[in-house]
């Protein structure tokens, strides 16, 4: 078939929704993505290098704390959902999604590898019709200039025998007022064919869809949603030092600033960025920007001031300890109130708690830390030293295990009040305790 029939045909799949759908990485983006399609009707079959994880979604069992296994077992329930280690299998659907990591190395430029071997073994299935989409975050160009040409290394032409479109993930685990199909879809494409079955395809299961020129458009607007987030966390973490040194509440300027109903939005403190976006996605765009010629000061700026914040954090803890407690960090048994980067969800993905405990050790301290959404801490890309460490199990006097408590991560449902009661200093570098109704002499503010 040519181009128009390869278009037409698989339009027309999509239109009655017997069009099937590849999800390539079954983690906190490619399993609700999976939820989504299959409930709106399309059969999708998922893909992980990680065979555990196939085995389990078939048995109906979570390995995400925030999607519970009632929602696996009506998935499957469905007879439309499958999922497999097996690659080879990759020229059965008819649109293959790519929700695979992009992270950085150690030196803070882009690791492209899961994507290049994803490409790669896409590539070696490839056949035509087939739909392939990117929704990992890159820099603008890579799903041009990386994964175009490796899926046309087997004779087949982009936008003559296959389409290629890119979509950025909007995931956020742990949110309750947005799910998969409620936020807002933006999709390029580099053809007027892959744009119009890229848009056909996820208006199926996405409520609106925001259809942008090409790929790099799309590219760079991922990378300026999270660029934005990142500045000004920045800003106000640089603006929290200062209110800390005029003695003067952070939080309670942020409380008053976000009445003005125009011109301000409230973003909050905290110990240090985490998540798989925020403090990654910025520095895609400045190794980027350097192939032509441009620095990127502002972004790199923000990029320290959030990066130095686990210090800052451990600084005031050892300031608090000193002057109410006597006590040096060194020989001191610290307890940390949480460590998933967000509330409420067991994502450690980049979380400043582990670099927290990295620097509280280093100085001598004996770091535990109690997390009712991560029981052991996993196995990290920067400290896997740390991984396997069990939290602590909880009891109403914990706090009094310990010479001081670290709050890094403001879940809900703890009894921080419990927590307070026991402890002799608790140092909350989110507001939790406040946010609890919880206030005490014994709380400070980081």
């Amino acid at each position: 078939m040519n181009r128009d029939e390869l278009a037409r045909d698989l339009s027309e799949k999509l239109q009655n929704r017997t069009a099937s759908i590849g999800v390539i990485g079954l983690g906190y983006v490619g399993l609700p993505f999976c939820i989504a399609t299959v409930h709106h009707g399309l059969t999708t079959l998922g893909f992980d290098i990680d065979p555990e994880k196939p085995r389990m979604l078939q048995d109906g069992r979570s390995y995400l704390k925030h999607i519970d296994t009632a929602t696996l077992s009506k998935m499957n329930a469905t007879g439309r959902f499958s999922a497999t280690s097996d690659f080879t299998k990759l020229s059965e659907p008819d649109i293959l999604v790519i929700c695979v990591p992009t992270p950085l190395t150690k030196h803070r430029e882009p690791d492209l590898s899961y994507l290049v071997a994803t490409t790669r073994e896409i590539a070696s299935q490839l056949r035509p019709g087939q739909m392939v989409v990117l929704e990992s975050t890159t820099y603008p160009g890579t799903t041009d200039e990386i994964m175009r040409p490796i899926l046309e290394e087997g004779g087949l032409k982009m936008g003559e025998d296959f389409f290629l479109a890119y979509s950025p993930e909007r995931e956020d685990p742990g949110n309750a007022l947005f799910s998969t199909s409620t936020i807002p879809k933006v999709v390029g494409a580099d053809s007027p064919e892959a744009r119009a079955l890229a848009e056909a395809f996820y208006a199926i299961f996405i409520e609106k869809v925001v259809m942008v020129s090409n790929t790099r458009t799309a590219e760079m607007v991922k990378l300026t949603e999270n660029i934005f987030r990142s500045v000004n966390i920045a800003l106000v973490n640089e603006m929290k030092i200062i209110a800390e040194a005029m003695g003067i509440d952070i939080w309670e300027v942020i409380d008053a600033a976000k009445t003005k109903p125009f011109g301000f939005m409230p973003f909050y403190p905290g110990p240090g960025l985490g998540g798989h976006c925020i403090p990654i996605d910025p520095f895609y765009l400045t190794w980027k920007a350097k192939e032509f010629d441009i620095a990127t000061r502002f972004i790199e700026l923000a990029g320290e001031i959030n990066s130095s914040m686990p210090y800052r954090v451990v600084e005031r803890l050892a300031q608090e300890m000193d002057v109410r407690l006597h006590k040096g960090i060194h020989g001191s048994k610290v307890l940390l109130g949480g460590i998933a980067y967000k509330k409420n969800v067991d994502d450690m993905r980049e979380s400043p708690a582990l670099k927290i405990i990295e620097i509280l050790e280093r100085r001598g301290a004996v770091v535990a830390y109690y997390d009712p959404f991560v029981p052991k801490i996993p196995v990290t890309r920067e400290h896997a030293e740390l991984a396997g460490r069990e939290s602590e199990c909880w009891h109403t006097q914990l706090g009094g295990d310990h010479d001081a408590v670290l709050i890094v991560t403001d879940h809900d449902g703890v009894d921080y009040a419990a927590l307070v009661d026991h402890a002799a200093l608790v140092v909350d570098t989110r507001n939790a305790c406040r946010k609890a109704g919880v206030t005490s002499y014994k709380i400070a503010l980081a």
